[in-house]
């Protein structure tokens, strides 16, 4: 009787290690995770500026409020304000480059070669909000070597098809076929900006 290729075992990250064929990541392809990593970076520099800025008018505040002047007398009231400011302005920098740095963390892990199946199907009870499906590398015995998440309109066909696959556990997979899949672009316009749009 024919088993549901998703209810068998997945690999862990230790199994995928032991079992698959694995290369580095060439510098061309590390190159453009720089790039996006970059125009991150570009987008970042507006806040990361308004937090030094506000830390910098909360301590002056602050030491203007307890230097004895009358004529300052309550600035130190107004210090906590530009320094709370401060600290959100820092978190969300921080936000916007938590993602492309583990991205370039993650060059540094194998990217997988596997001749198998490239798996579909679509939601299910635990999928988060905005997913339609789930999109696996399947090996030649139908174990799942990994699987992601995907994201659009509609629900993902439940389909099975043999192919060529390379793929990075946090990426996913970036060919089928040979055939870029757009995980990873080509290249980068504009320091990374608008250059991957979804299909």
């Amino acid at each position: 009787m024919f088993e549901p290729s998703f209810l068998r075992t997945t690999l862990t990250a230790s199994n995928r290690r032991q079992l698959l064929a694995m290369r580095p990541w060439r510098s061309d392809e590390r190159r453009i995770i720089v790039r996006g990593l970059f125009g991150r970076v570009a987008i970042a520099i507006e806040p990361a500026i308004v937090a030094i800025l506000f830390s910098a008018f909360g301590l002056r505040l602050l030491r203007l409020g307890t230097d004895g002047n009358p004529d300052h007398g309550g600035l130190q009231l107004l210090a906590p304000i530009f320094l709370l400011g401060a600290a959100m302005f820092a978190v969300y920098a921080m936000l916007l480059l938590a993602a492309p740095f583990r991205a370039l963390r993650e060059t540094y892990q194998p990217i997988f070669v596997v001749d198998g199946y490239v798996r579909t199907r679509g939601r299910d009870d635990f999928s988060q909000r905005g997913s339609n499906g789930y999109v696996a590398v399947l090996l030649d015995d139908r174990r799942v070597a990994c699987e992601w998440p995907t994201v659009g309109v509609g629900d993902l066909p439940n389909r099975t098809d043999a192919a060529h696959m390379e793929f990075s556990e946090y990426g996913g997979i970036h060919t089928i076929d040979g055939r870029p899949t757009g995980v990873l672009p080509a290249g980068f316009r504009n320091i990374g900006v608008r250059s991957n749009q979804p299909p």
